[in-house]
């Protein structure tokens, strides 16, 4: 009898497994199909890569072991790092009492007077202080730019400047004062505002000189709802002097190193940044993150260190290695592969160990995040949960998704070297993606 149930047991599980391998080629098939009868997709360098993460394995690939250019899905390495280099909170500052004097490092903390985190414990903390305060600079070694960053963009909100300790996103806000004319926030940059009456834009447009803080304004009127946000040109004498400003006492410059008796003041919930970085795609979080880590891990601020131990210790199981450069993937020499970027997805799934917390912090289709508007929800619910990268003529999708049937999958669709507009290419991703979720 023993016998009997143990083969009616094996018959049963190599019945379903043959079942799932044949449903498997139907799907594989179809998603095949999909691709071959799509004209958008077969007019540029496409790559996919479709895994179910509970069989653990591959569905699909097409051109899964091929490099594209990533964009904003470099940052899905960025927030793998974090996970597993930082803690729960996000180190403010380090700072050691000496005497009188209070003596502090910036950790590249983004969260540190942010415009949408406002973060105010590190803030606090030297406020509240009665002792002198000493701001120990030069430890960040890379330079203002990531490597292979576009420079005619100094002048747009998404490229700040990287530095060791950030004050509101390194961003200054322009825009329309009460009674009419052009205000800045900070309100210390207003010296910096000029009118060049040879600067004569087609629309009210403040132009920054690209090597200092000088802003430009045309001889017109200021618009009544004229908003603009851009990157300030940074240095020590501003950061110490925005310091100054913000905390309402003096901040003298030092240059000592972090000593052994330093302690950590921590601010934001790591996860509230994270969610702040992935969501919108912030460029800013993500670059100033990988400085956080390398202050953790090597009490020094250089983003290439912590790319090369992350590439080192946590990515050499990767498909394809990763030629990766920055934190937010404004470069285009970031070079991923679609089925390395699932695999890295699932490593980020298996560290989080929390669906519906990995889920919150990415942007999630109709609901919120760079997907809100490309997404339908499924009975108001969302089933795909994806980090966008877009770049001029590079426009991509990697993240997860959940099938009318309960599948979880994780997936990479990349788009290169189109020259559709960017909007037809996310629809078609969007149309396929919709296909899978409501038929796989």
């Amino acid at each position: 009898m023993l016998r009997k149930a143990i083969i009616m047991v094996l018959m049963a599980y190599f019945g379903l497994l043959t079942t799932n391998i044949y449903a498997n080629r139907i799907h594989k098939r179809k998603i095949r199909r999909l691709f071959r009868h799509s004209a958008i997709v077969r007019d540029h360098f496409t790559g996919f890569a479709l895994y179910d993460m509970d069989q653990k394995q591959m569905i699909y690939q097409l051109n899964g072991d091929k490099y594209f250019t990533p964009a904003s899905n470099t940052k899905l390495f960025t927030f793998y790092t974090c996970l597993k280099m930082l803690g729960d909170s996000i180190p403010a500052l380090r700072y050691s009492i000496r005497h009188d004097s209070l003596i502090f490092w910036g950790t590249g903390d983004p969260s540190f007077l942010h415009t949408g985190l406002k973060a105010i414990k590190g803030f606090d903390f030297l406020k509240n202080q009665d002792k002198k305060l000493f701001f120990s600079s030069g430890w960040y070694q890379n330079d203002f730019y990531g490597s292979g960053w576009t420079w005619n963009d100094y002048n747009d909100y998404y490229q700040a400047e990287i530095n060791e300790m950030p004050v509101e996103d390194n961003v200054a806000v322009l825009f329309t004062g009460k009674e009419g004319g052009l205000q800045i926030s900070p309100s210390l940059l207003k010296m910096y505002l000029k009118c060049d009456s040879n600067y004569k834009p087609k629309v009210f447009r403040v132009r920054r000189d690209f090597l200092s803080n000088t802003f430009f304004y045309p001889a017109m009127p200021v618009p009544a709802n004229y908003h603009q946000e851009i990157p300030w040109k940074i240095n020590t004498d501003i950061t110490i002097a925005l310091l100054q400003d913000t905390l309402r006492k003096p901040v003298i410059e030092t240059h000592l190193p972090v000593g052994p008796d330093a302690k950590i003041i921590y601010d934001d919930n790591a996860d509230t940044v994270y969610r702040h970085m992935l969501q919108p795609s912030d460029n800013f979080i993500a670059e100033q993150l990988l400085l956080v880590c390398s202050s953790v891990k090597f009490n020094i601020l250089n983003a290439d260190s912590v790319i090369q131990f992350s590439k080192t210790h946590y990515l050499n199981d990767l498909p394809e290695a990763p030629q990766w450069v920055d934190g937010s993937g404004l470069s285009r020499f970031n070079l991923f592969t679609p089925r390395s970027i699932v695999a890295l997805l699932c490593k980020i799934s298996d560290e989080m160990k929390n669906d519906s917390l990995l889920h919150s912090l990415m942007p999630a289709g109709g609901v919120v995040g760079t997907i809100k508007a490309a997404y339908k929800t499924d009975n108001g619910l969302p089933f795909v949960w994806a980090k966008t990268g877009s770049l001029l003529n590079n426009h991509n999708q990697s993240g997860y998704l959940i099938t009318r049937k309960g599948k979880r999958l994780a997936f990479s669709f990349m788009n290169n070297n189109f020259t559709r507009p960017s909007r037809e290419i996310r629809d078609e991703m969007v149309r396929i993606m919709t296909y899978i979720h409501d038929n796989y």
